[in-house]
């Protein structure tokens, strides 16, 4: 086991699911991805470089795609979550869309490779 599903481990079991899935769906995109930490977060790392990281809060769940551009880039597609310029905010009931996650990936990925 690694950081990520370390963490995930010790989340409530609907949480870690999700995450989990989350987690698999950016593996198959991106089967390069090895788990570490970026800015003190277990995340999913490709080419040394965070792609992403889902955390728990006490007020809701979190994705960091690590890049203020790629959620700019989804924005419009997320109408009702809490947004900032590097987070997207969920919850299990309301999870960010599986083909907006592939394009977080993608878009992350890309940005990644642009930059190396």
């Amino acid at each position: 086991m690694g950081e990520v599903s370390d963490y995930y481990a010790t989340l409530p079991p609907d949480v870690g699911e999700l995450f989990e899935g989350m987690r698999r769906r950016a593996l198959k995109l991106v089967p390069d991805v090895v788990e570490g930490r970026s800015y003190g977060m277990p995340a999913l790392l490709y080419q040394g470089k965070g792609l992403m990281a889902t955390m728990q809060t006490a007020k809701h769940l979190a994705l960091y795609p690590f890049s203020g551009k790629v959620v700019a880039q989804v924005a419009e597609r997320l109408p009702g979550f809490s947004l900032s310029s590097g987070t997207i905010r969920f919850s299990v009931g309301q999870p960010v869309p599986d083909d907006v996650l592939d394009d977080i990936v993608r878009l992350r990925a890309a940005e990644i490779d642009a930059a190396q």
